[in-house]
This record gives structure tokens, sequence and C-alpha cells, in this order.
């Protein structure tokens, strides 16, 4: 095993290859705040990758009600069993084990094979709290039940554990923006990548009899544009780009900004050593101690942040930039109530008011002479 750097986690661990980042890094932020669960990006990627046989229950894209809802069923459940018990207090780096070093001598990562009625229920426990509501109790609750939307893809990890995993080497990660594909020709089907990968992402074709997962939309993002996924949310939840290590991180990388800047966006299960590149700004209604388990130990410090957005003009320029645009947004800036994108190139994609302008027009328009009337 190699001794790598996990930022995420603020040390070093052990990993079957040496460290080599990418020249860039595809990454994704989520307000969660803002999901509503409307499954849009989902039948986006549906239809666009996985509608092939032996795709049918295939999401590469999902989203579940957490803390009810898994797909496949109890991934993230059996993924924390497996790697059982660990600490990790508040600033200080992680020092229980990832699922690379609890793995056994047999195994490159600690993991766990789905069976394959676990992918038939991509909505279980969706809108619901599992049952746990007796009739009749909603009506007196003081809302000691919550569940949260949490959208998924491939988070295109920095050590992925698919590509550690594989004993054909058929998974790669791209130096020109670190997204991490499978080499078709090369897979011959051992399900390796699908066991190892703790976040479910690699899924296995039957009638292919091969390995499939999310691509990152990398024919969209090599043309400059978002992927399927983000730039069909009509909830405007999602921004895609490029992030940097803490150690070269830009302020007007919006990416950056949100991550490491302002620590808006946090990563998922940091604590299994994946350093993925799916960050999440945390719901604030939800319980914080799940939240932590989840996101680790900086949910207070985020969901505080988020609280004060009304105090940072600058955050609230770049959330509202997110689904303003379907291009890759490299630098953005705000000024004047103004938020401005800016391509690779250094040219303007779009630029949108922090607030919308209301106007109040009089009943009677003396110009064109007419009355205006509110009618349904």
């Amino acid at each position: 095993m190699a001794k790598v750097k996990n930022w995420q986690i603020n040390r070093e661990m052990e990993y079957p290859y040496d460290e080599n980042r990418p020249k860039k890094q595809w990454a994704i932020v989520f307000d969660l705040n803002k999901c509503i669960a409307c499954q849009t990006c989902s039948l986006a990627c549906k239809t666009t990758w996985t509608s092939g046989k032996g795709q049918e229950y295939m999401f590469w894209n999902n989203v579940e009600t957490k803390p009810y809802g898994s797909y496949p069923l109890a991934w993230d459940v059996k993924v924390l069993e497996r790697l059982g018990h660990q600490e990790w207090e508040k600033k200080k780096p992680y020092y229980g084990k990832t699922i690379f070093e609890a793995a056994e001598s047999n195994e490159r990562a600690a993991h766990f094979a789905p069976e394959d009625k676990d992918w038939m229920y991509p909505n279980h426990g969706e809108d619901d709290c599992a049952g746990q509501v007796n009739k009749g109790d909603y009506i007196s609750l003081q809302h000691d039940r919550w569940f949260f939307y949490l959208p998924r893809t491939c988070a295109h990890c920095t050590y992925p554990a698919c590509l550690a995993a594989c004993p054909r080497k058929a998974i790669y990660k791209r130096q020109e923006d670190g997204i991490v594909l499978i080499d078709q020709s090369r897979c011959k089907g051992y399900g390796e990548c699908v066991k190892a990968c703790p976040y479910k992402k690699s899924m296995y074709n039957a009638h292919t009899r091969i390995s499939e997962k999310c691509i990152g939309c990398y024919p969209f993002v090599e043309q400059g544009y978002q992927p399927r996924c983000v730039t069909n949310c009509i909830g405007k939840i999602r921004i895609m780009g490029f992030i940097n290590p803490p150690w070269k991180a830009r302020s007007n990388n919006p990416v950056d900004y949100l991550v490491h800047k302002t620590g808006l966006a946090l990563p998922y299960y940091p604590q299994l050593g994946l350093e993925p590149n799916i960050y999440y700004i945390p719901p604030i209604h939800a319980d914080r101690e799940y939240l932590t388990q989840m996101f680790g130990p900086n949910v207070d410090s985020a969901i505080e942040t988020y609280r004060k957005l009304k105090d940072d003009p600058i955050a609230q320029g770049l959330l509202v930039l997110m689904g303003s645009t379907d291009r890759i947004i490299h630098d953005f800036n705000v000024k004047s109530g103004i938020a401005y994108a800016f391509d690779e190139k250094g040219d303007e994609i779009v630029h949108v008011p922090i607030k919308e302008q209301i106007f109040i027009r009089p009943a009677f328009d003396e110009k064109l002479g007419s009355s205006r009337n509110n009618t349904p």
C-alpha cells in the first residue's frame, strides 16, 4: 500500500496506488436545502445514458429520501457496518480507519456485494418516515420526524475504490478532467468494482455482462457544458465545475469558493477515504448527529454559514448562478448586486441579479389609456 495525502480527512492514508492527481478535477456541489426530489435529474440521466438492455434498474443518478431510502437497499448502512465504529473529533484529522485500511488481506477495500433484488427499489422510502408514524400521529408531531433528499451520482473520487479493486485494470481516471471511466473492452464483469465502491455507483449489466457507471457526461464536459443532471435540475440546486485541492484553491473558482473558502459544501462520508468529488450544502432542518456521520464534523459550521448567507453577497451571487447557465463556470465575480460567470477563456457566459427588481405599475396606464385588472 502506498501513502497518499487525503485533504478531506487531513492526513495521509493507505491506498493501493501512488498519488496522481489529475490536471483538473470534475466536481459537483448540491444545495440540499433546495432539492424537492422531482427526479428530473434521474430521468435526464436515464434517458440519455441508461435506456438500453440490462439497464432497466440502473440509475447512474438517483435521489434518495434520507434516512429511510437508499439505492441499492441499505448501501450506506452496510458500508458503515463493514467499516465498524470509528471516531472523528472536531478540528482534528480523522484517525479512524478508511475502507482501504480496514480491508481484509484478500481485499483492496472493505466491501460488500448488493443482491440483485437490492437494485429493484430506487424510490424505496421516498417521502416516507418508513412506517414510524402511526395512524393519525402526524397531526400532533412537533417536527420530531424529519427527512431530506439526497441526489447522488458517481463521485469520481480522487482515490476510487472501484479502480483500486479492478483486477483487469479496466478502470482509469482521466488526467484532463479527473473523470473515472471503465474501459469496457477490458472489463470481464468480475464485479469487484461493484463490491468495492462504497457509494455503489459502479453497476453490473447482466445483458452485456460487464460493469457500467456514470461517465460524468464527459462528451458534454469536453465541449464546455455541464452534465445533463445539472442542466436539467429545475430546483437549480447544482453546479458542476473543477475543484482544486485546498493548497491550490482559487477564491474566484465557484467550487473552490463553496468548499474551501466558505466551508458551505462538504463531501459525503469523507471518512471512507476516497476523497469523493461530490459536495453537499447540508440541510439546515435535519438531525445534526445524522448529518455529522454523513458529512463529517464540520456540519455545524456549514449550517451556521448557510444561515448567514444574507450577510455574504458573494455567496448569494454564486448560489444565484446555479442553474443560470448550461456552460461550465470556471470563474465568477459579484459586484454592484450582479453575479457574473466566465468560461475557461475568461469570456462572460451570463450575468444575473442577486435580487430581482420589483416593479409596481399603476392600475391605469395613461400611455395605453387602459386599466390593469387582477383577473383569475
